[in-house]
């Protein structure tokens, strides 16, 4: 079946394989399962982050977790400054790292080739099934670790490090019939301003093609506006378990004011004993919430009349013939650019700093669209 030819402007072809391993095979089953209980999208918005392209394939750096193109910028920023001063190389490779660096502390660059290699922002729908259930759980298919680790020192790779985009690479048949789906997807209500409906017209018409990427699993805690997101994206449901449990030790009280400080702990300031009663109530509960988590897999927790949920999400890249999409201009802008290192010489050695300039702001006080 032909979709027309990226080539002439239109989508890719797409090549459609039947899974024959097993573990592949339950894996399909289960995303049809979903379709037939969901059904339908709930869509987030936009994640950022930066993919390079070294040969004929694109790959990505880092995760793809930023809120706005800002922020993918001074990952790239960091990725280039920390090769810098820490990889081995002559001084005309780390003049063009540092060349990289100051360009990416005054201007909001879309791209730049460093040291032969293309490297662009690019944006990233989020999304997740939804239902009469509401937001999809995790997939019966779905990794989950044989030993649970609930150490939240340990470090983990990060979600999308080195991960080839290939709009090429054959697909099985629930993935053609999402990526189908997907291609059509446009900002169509109410709530979105006539500039971002109008980007994302010509979006579908400049990057018609869509490309998956791995499924991703979020905290979302649900409120009147339905389900919002209380975390960072993690590459398995277990990994959003664990960051919920650390929350609900430590940040959750925080923010309602049963602990005076986030680095503080909710099950050892009770085992102290120095609060009140209404406090050690409160906090008894988090506590429990947390033991329930490390009980078994949980993917839905009701603390204090909130209900937290681990989330399925997905994502999506648009795909034109340059390749993967880049920002809209009705894309959030984030802070400006600004120097996030100290600068180092052409050998790599650390040179003093500069007069420390205000701060940006951070972004807090922005709305996280819900799911």
């Amino acid at each position: 079946m032909s979709h027309g030819h990226e080539g002439l402007g239109g989508a890719r072809p797409l090549v459609v394989r039947l899974p024959v391993e097993p573990v592949e095979a339950v894996a399909e089953a289960d995303a049809v399962d979903a379709v037939l209980r969901a059904g339908g999208f709930a869509v987030r918005g936009p994640v950022f982050g930066v993919a390079a392209q070294d040969g004929p394939r694109w790959r990505v750096v880092g995760a793809v977790a930023a809120a706005d193109p800002q922020e993918a910028r001074d990952s790239l920023n960091s990725l280039f400054w920390s090769r810098a001063k820490n990889d081995p190389m002559d001084r005309t490779e780390r003049r063009a790292l540092l060349e990289a660096v100051a360009l990416l502390e005054r201007e909001r660059v879309g791209e730049l080739t460093v040291l032969g290699t293309r490297y662009r922002v690019i944006r990233v729908e989020e999304y997740a099934g939804a239902g009469p259930e509401g937001i999809e759980l995790p997939r019966p298919s779905d990794p989950e670790p044989a030993v649970p680790d609930w150490d939240s020192r340990t470090t983990k790779p990060q979600t999308d490090d080195g991960l080839v985009l290939d709009p090429d690479a054959p697909i099985t048949p629930a993935q053609a019939a999402e990526r189908l789906a997907l291609r059509e997807l446009v900002y169509s209500g109410a709530r979105f301003p006539d500039d971002v409906r109008e980007d994302s017209r010509r979006a579908r018409d400049a990057h018609p093609d869509v490309v998956l990427m791995p499924a991703t699993f979020t905290v979302v805690e649900r409120n009147s506006a339905g389900w919002q997101p209380a975390g960072i994206p993690h590459p398995s449901a277990h990994d959003a378990r664990r960051a919920l449990a650390r929350s609900l030790l430590r940040f959750e009280p925080y923010r309602h004011g049963l602990l005076e400080d986030v680095r503080a702990d909710a099950r050892a300031t009770l085992a102290a004993g120095n609060c009140d009663a209404r406090t050690a109530t409160a906090l008894a509960a988090y506590v429990a919430g947390a033991d329930r988590l490390r009980a078994a897999p949980v993917n839905e927790l009701e603390v204090l009349g909130r209900v937290y949920r681990i989330a399925r999400t997905r994502r999506m890249v648009r795909w034109g013939p340059e390749g993967p999409e880049g920002p809209r201009p009705s894309d959030p802008a984030g802070n400006e650019p600004f120097a996030i290192h100290v600068p180092l010489d052409e050998d790599g050695n650390m040179l003093p700093s500069p007069s420390p300039s205000p701060s940006p702001s951070s972004g807090a006080g922005t709305e996280t669209p819900p799911l």
